[in-house]
């Protein structure tokens, strides 16, 4: 200790060098507790990822494997070994980063360049399968079989009887077997299986739809045909209306003779243009992104969509920032009583869920029942969310009300960082209030709370959530078949066209109109970041 005349001798453990130096077992940093700890952790890792790999073999998805081979080899060496301590911190991170964002942008850019959505979702040969399965007609001199529907597991199966008396179970993925009755009915018609329950009447009414829709095949050939019941009670066999030969790649309408071949656009297509309704998947190239800017039935939507969506997020910073500013700028002032208290409650509508309260505020602000127009406008019939321009100004408005406290916390933070040397100094020289803030307070703010401008932009570029709440997007653009509205941004566009709101499922455009937004934000945070280290000259 100083002043006593005495040193003080601080004692450390060897290193691991030291320890080999005087040849002793270096020391680890594992106890058994903890051994025990990593190798129960790594046990249980290995197992889920062999099962997975096991199904993956068994799909033969052998590129998805031998990633998962790589990165579970990886994880093991990982933590097995001694050394490498940052890598076991890092490792779990760097993990679910790959996971959840680099394969997931990756992903995305792969299907922006195929035709993936409703009808194109699998492989050439599942199509054909699809085809075959659902173009079948009932065969006019098909014999009658006796049929009981069973259930097991939540899947239904048909267990017939036919006219010569053999029991046969099956199954939408399970072709007829042969099978042994534990029950018959009056008629010596099998009518139950160990394992599995046999519907009652009740039951049948109830699965009417999943009946009449189940088809079990006769084989492993589905040109073989398969059983369909209508009653629960009698199945008769039905072929395929389309037969397919694998030699040309065609299929032919056995009533009508018409001939569809392999268009090259993922589908069966015949010499007038039209075509089957399954498809398959294929890459297209950049097909999606020349048919957001050329059909004619997305291009106009499409170019008004960006600029509102551009509209929204700069109004919507500008207003939030402005009245954040102004409140904090209000309740900053030494002299004011009861400031936490009013700090709280103006924070209150940054503490419910956006989607939440753009689900409260729709109610509010609906035009024949909502408490705005019948109380607080006496009974007035404004069409807030029906009118295209009222509808945009009634979106701004919510999202006023939902971002104000955010820009009141920051600008609150900002202004208490701020030296109040600077102000005494300004008074002094006879600069007035408004004098100050915009030549000494609002530049001196701008330095940290850019980044925040920035950054709320973007964020208002994909806010969903305040848009499809409380307007749907809506009302609807009546030139286009697609189903976007005036109030529509870009993401919600995207969800729309994604999941099949009026012109069915296409992932293959959405992603593509994903990856627009992506570089649009990204050049315009990239511009404005540029821009803000002019501001760094005022620090």
């Amino acid at each position: 200790m100083a002043g006593t005349g005495t040193a003080t001798t601080v004692h450390r453990p060897p290193t691991e060098a030291e320890d080999r130096a005087r040849g002793r077992a270096p020391r680890t940093p594992d106890s058994m507790l903890g051994l025990l700890a990593k190798i129960l952790l790594l046990g249980f890792v290995d197992a889920i990822a062999v099962f997975v790999m096991f199904q993956l073999v068994a799909t033969e998805e052998w590129l998805v494997f031998g990633i998962s081979l790589v990165v579970t080899l990886a994880i093991n060496w990982i933590y097995l070994r001694k050394d490498g301590l940052p890598a076991k911190y890092l490792a779990p991170g760097v993990f679910f980063l790959l996971v959840f964002q680099v394969f997931v942008m990756v992903f995305s850019t792969y299907i922006a360049f195929t035709n993936y959505g409703d009808g194109h979702n699998s492989t050439k040969q599942d199509a054909i399968e699809s085809i075959q399965l659902s173009a079948q007609e009932r065969v006019p001199d098909s014999p009658q079989y006796s049929t009981s529907v069973l259930e097991r597991d939540g899947e239904l199966f048909l267990l017939v009887t036919d006219p010569a008396g053999r029991v046969q179970l099956g199954g939408a993925n399970q072709p007829l077997q042969n099978a042994t009755a534990t029950t018959a009915g009056p008629t010596g018609a099998a009518t139950g299986v160990e394992g599995y329950r046999t519907l009652e009447f009740a039951d049948l009414l109830q699965n009417q739809a999943a009946i009449a829709g189940l088809a079990v095949p006769l084989s492993d050939n589905v040109e073989d045909g398969s059983l369909r019941t209508a009653d629960g009670s009698s199945a008769f066999v039905y072929k395929p209306k389309l037969s397919y030969d694998a030699a040309t790649d065609t299929f032919t309408d056995t009533v009508t003779g018409v001939v569809y071949t392999d268009s090259g656009e993922g589908s069966f297509a015949a010499a007038d243009g039209s075509t089957l309704s399954t498809g398959w998947k294929i890459n297209v190239g950049l097909q999606n992104f020349e048919r957001a800017f050329t059909d004619p039935n997305l291009q106009g939507p499409l170019l008004q969509v960006v600029a509102w969506t551009f509209a929204f997020a700069l109004l919507s910073v500008a207003s939030t920032f402005a009245l954040g500013l102004f409140l904090a700028i209000a309740f900053n002032r030494a002299d004011l009583r009861g400031k936490k208290i009013y700090r709280i409650l103006m924070i209150l509508p940054y503490a419910f869920p956006a989607f939440l309260s753009g689900l409260v505020w729709s109610g509010l602000l609906n035009p024949e029942f909502g408490f705005v127009n019948n109380a607080l406008l006496g009974g007035a019939d404004i069409p807030w969310l029906t009118d295209p321009w009222l509808a945009k100004f009634s979106v701004l408005l919510v999202n006023l009300w939902l971002g104000y406290p955010y820009m009141f916390l920051v600008c609150t933070g900002a202004l208490q960082s701020l030296p109040e040397e600077v102000d005494e100094a300004a008074r002094m020289d006879g600069a007035g209030a408004w004098t100050i803030f915009r030549a000494i307070k609002l530049p001196l703010l701008l330095v940290s709370l850019a980044p925040l401008l920035i950054s709320s932009f973007a964020f208002n570029f994909n806010n969903f959530n305040v848009i499809y709440m409380l307007t749907g997007g809506g009302p609807r653009f009546p030139d286009t078949t697609f189903d976007v509205g005036a109030t529509d941004i870009m993401i919600t566009m995207v969800y729309k066209v994604a999941f099949g709101a009026g012109t069915g499922r296409d992932y293959g455009l959405a992603s593509a109109l994903a990856i627009i937004i992506f570089i649009i934000v990204a050049t315009v945070s990239a511009i404005s970041f540029n821009k803000t280290k002019a501001l760094e000259e005022i620090n």
